[in-house]
């Protein structure tokens, strides 16, 4: 089994980086691999709406996101983590799970997520509702911890010391490691995520 950790922080080995980590940790040392993915420092454009990934199963722009799209395709669960920017997640991860969640959403379906975000004091339980609300749409079990996945502090070293967010992200670790052994013995029993209906679109202009 393997998880992609996803550093939506334009820093590679800052804060949201040390969270990651922790929970990293206790993935492996439950026998799942992980994959860390930076998305860089690099402007990320957003999706601009134009319909081409409906018929190429890929965005229009040939970046990061589609390489994520395709890693997407043999893991078994997903961290995404954020630092807080004005009480939201960052322009970054934003632009880039918008454009791979409408790209590739076939490729999210039941496989288990969590959101974790970093701030220096404030703002981390509204950036963390954001991302949250993209595995609910795309059918993705949403992994729970002992509190809010969230680690507070200015630079890595304070959020090591930041002891029940460490703690936290560890807690998660396992979870996703427990419910990932679940699926997996629920798959070897015959027990497999149900069919979807052809999706329905309905608006409210008459």
């Amino acid at each position: 089994m393997k998880v992609i950790l996803v550093n939506g922080s334009p820093h590679e080995k800052g804060c949201t980086d040390t969270a990651l980590c922790e929970a990293a940790q206790a993935l492996e040392k439950n026998g799942v691999e992980t994959e860390r993915f930076w998305l860089g420092n690099k402007p990320l454009s957003g999706c601009i709406g134009c319909g081409f990934c409906r018929k190429a199963g890929r965005c229009v722009f040939d970046d990061c996101v589609n390489e994520f799209v395709e890693k997407a395709k043999t893991a078994h669960g997903f961290l995404f983590g954020t630092p807080v920017h004005y009480a939201s997640a960052s322009g970054a991860i934003t632009s880039f799970m918008d454009r791979a969640f409408y790209s590739g959403s076939t490729v999210f379906a039941g496989k288990p997520a969590a959101a974790v975000a970093s701030c220096r004091r404030g703002g981390a339980s509204a950036a963390l509702d954001q991302i949250n609300k993209y595995f609910g749409i795309c059918g993705m079990p949403t992994v729970p911890s002992q509190y809010w996945n969230m680690v507070h502090g200015n630079t890595p070293d304070e959020v090591i010391k930041d002891e029940e967010g460490m703690q936290t992200m560890r807690t998660l670790g396992n979870n996703m490691a427990w419910l990932l052994a679940c699926i997996e013995a629920g798959n070897k029993a015959g027990i497999t995520y149900p069919t979807r209906e052809p999706v329905i679109r309905t608006n409210f202009i008459r």
